[in-house]
């Protein structure tokens, strides 16, 4: 098997002359020129072959048998949250590249039962049900298959011999089935920027379309406290105050709309810390409109397919956020395996963090 460097050599994207640093700053972004942020970001913070060429976890790879047991030792109360939106046909979803809400269908009920129709001895009765949903319809995994940067998928790989009409071949979700335990670490932005209400809106909710700097995070952690420094191998979950709004006000735009996220230029902060994975409680992970004049998701672009980052999205983050305000304590235990369905490139989830 060919090297990742060559492997990318074989792929059509855009090479830089001489390697240039990212900004960090997002007033330097150029917004008529993402191309060139995206190629020089994914240059910068390219992960492939870190972890050999067959590599399937990319930064889940940080969390290991130590880092699980260290975790599992911040459970102190025994305090348990689901951070899991419903999945339901109430949910965010209105149809955008064929995503629908689940659709939950009975296929045998209380009714069939007490008529005596199911067929069953000695008046035994039951009820059976089915549900169909994309993958990425409510809180969930984005998998390494899930985006590419000019063809090519993580680990330098051609996109089109990674995901075919099979699923994912190489880096399907199952792989991660029992990777997605470790240290858990809230970082709420939405209370910490807008901890009284204003006229941009209610205290604890970021104002749609704002970008989260690396700045606003590393502020954060140190207005939280000890328990919320981030570094290798965390999972980290980070709270804009979006699907609050959402819960109050309705959908209105949550999946695919104007939403606060993580500005492009974070790219840096999320490779330096190594963390293994983050989430947030909004649709998209980053900034929206994001911060281009013609772009869609380039922060996905460099840290799925380049850095190998596994990203959460639509999670819900409002009653461990409330919990970890109260007490002060920012980090848990966080249980979050996908669902090991094969050659997925994305799954549903019902995280679990352990206080």
């Amino acid at each position: 098997m060919s090297t990742p460097d060559a492997r990318v050599e074989e792929a059509p994207r855009r090479r830089l002359e001489t390697r240039t640093t990212p900004t960090e700053d997002p007033a330097r972004l150029d917004r008529t020129d993402p191309a060139r942020h995206v190629a020089e970001a994914a240059e910068a913070y390219r992960n492939w072959g870190r972890w050999g060429e067959d590599d399937r976890l990319g930064t889940l790879n940080f969390i290991g048998d130590a880092e699980r047991a260290r975790a599992a030792g911040l459970v102190r109360r025994g305090a348990s949250f689901s951070l899991s939106q419903p999945f339901d046909m109430n949910g965010p979803q209105q149809g955008w590249r064929r995503r629908t809400n689940p659709v939950h269908t009975m296929l045998d009920t209380g009714t069939d039962a007490a008529a005596g129709t199911q067929g069953f001895p000695h008046g035994l009765g039951g009820a059976d049900d089915v549900i169909a949903m994309p993958l990425q319809c409510s809180t969930q995994w984005d998998g390494l298959g899930h985006i590419f940067d000019h063809g090519v998928a993580w680990n330098g790989r051609p996109a089109g011999q990674v995901v075919t009409s099979d699923g994912d071949l190489v880096t399907g979700i199952e792989h991660a089935a029992s990777a997605l335990v470790g240290r858990g670490v809230l970082l709420d932005v939405g209370r910490y920027l807008r901890p009284e209400a204003s006229e941009d809106g209610p205290a604890g909710e970021l104002p749609e379309g704002y970008a989260i700097t690396t700045a606003d995070l590393e502020a954060c952690i140190a207005a939280q406290g000890a328990t919320s420094a981030v570094g290798r191998g965390d999972l980290v979950l980070v709270r804009t105050g979006r699907y609050a709004r959402a819960l109050r006000d309705g959908w209105n735009g949550y999946a695919g709309g104007p939403s606060a996220g993580l500005s492009f230029t974070t790219a840096g902060w999320l490779h330096r810390t190594e963390i293994a994975a983050i989430a947030t409680d909004t649709w998209g992970f980053e900034v929206r409109p994001n911060e281009f004049d013609d772009a869609f998701q380039p922060l996905h672009q460099v840290v799925i397919p380049n850095m190998g980052l596994t990203i959460g999205e639509m999670w819900d983050l409002e009653a461990l956020a409330a919990d970890c305000a109260e007490d002060g304590v920012y980090e848990f235990l966080l249980v979050a395996p996908p669902l090991p369905i094969t050659g997925a490139v994305g799954s549903p989830v019902n995280p679990i963090a352990l206080k």
